[in-house]
């Protein structure tokens, strides 16, 4: 199974979803609501039959959105120090993760990304540079119930220090071969070795799913 597939349930869950979701944004007729509101029911109830999570969870985590449904987007910012060691963060659950997360609705892709450096790193920073747009579904999470889009992007640390927060415990430096345990959902080793590799390189090409 490649990494991005997923179960049949799931897609159809998510194209149902999607269309309610449109038919709900778009439709001014009161009797297609009720139609495209029980076509979303219908698709929490086949998410919650194959997750496992109770139908007003999925309602909770799936059906809460309106307008036009398009992918989250979030950001994964990569700085390095003067010894070309990446700066990851310490979650709380242990593991370790590029500054980052979702993108904020007031913010752009860079500013979020710098914001995210600040809170979780206490490091003030600036934008250098795309590195890549990610399917979170090819790279990192086989299966979920939306898509996301993920911007990594290289960024210049200018100075500060970690200051205690409710998301992470700690920063550290690392090599590419000594990387500490990763969230893989955030991001992967090979993400972490792309973000090597667009520092090293003035003339990237930022690759795009």
């Amino acid at each position: 199974m490649a990494k991005h597939d997923e179960p049949k349930w799931l897609s159809w869950a998510k194209e149902l979803q999607f269309l309610a979701q449109a038919g709900l944004t778009y439709t001014k007729d009161p009797f297609d609501k009720e139609r495209f509101t029980r076509i979303r029911e219908i698709a929490a109830e086949m998410m919650a039959e194959g997750s496992g999570l109770s139908v007003e969870q999925v309602k909770g985590l799936f059906c809460n959105e309106v307008g036009f449904q398009t992918p989250k987007l979030d950001t994964r910012a990569a700085l390095f120090d003067d010894t070309v060691r990446i700066l990851l963060v310490h979650e709380n659950d242990g593991r370790w993760s590029l500054p980052g997360g979702w993108v904020d609705v007031d913010q752009s892709i860079a500013a979020n990304a710098l914001k995210e450096v600040r809170e979780e790193a206490g490091l003030e920073a600036e934008f250098v540079r795309l590195i890549a747009l990610h399917d979170w579904h090819r790279r990192n999470v086989r299966a979920a119930a939306w898509n996301v889009c993920k911007a990594f992007v290289l960024c210049r640390p200018l100075g500060g220090s970690f200051k205690p927060n409710t998301e992470t415990i700690g920063i550290g430096w690392f090599s590419l071969e000594a990387l500490p345990p990763l969230a893989t959902e955030k991001n992967t080793q090979e993400q972490i070795a792309l973000c090597f590799a667009a520092h090293a390189d003035p003339n990237w090409v930022p690759p795009v799913d």
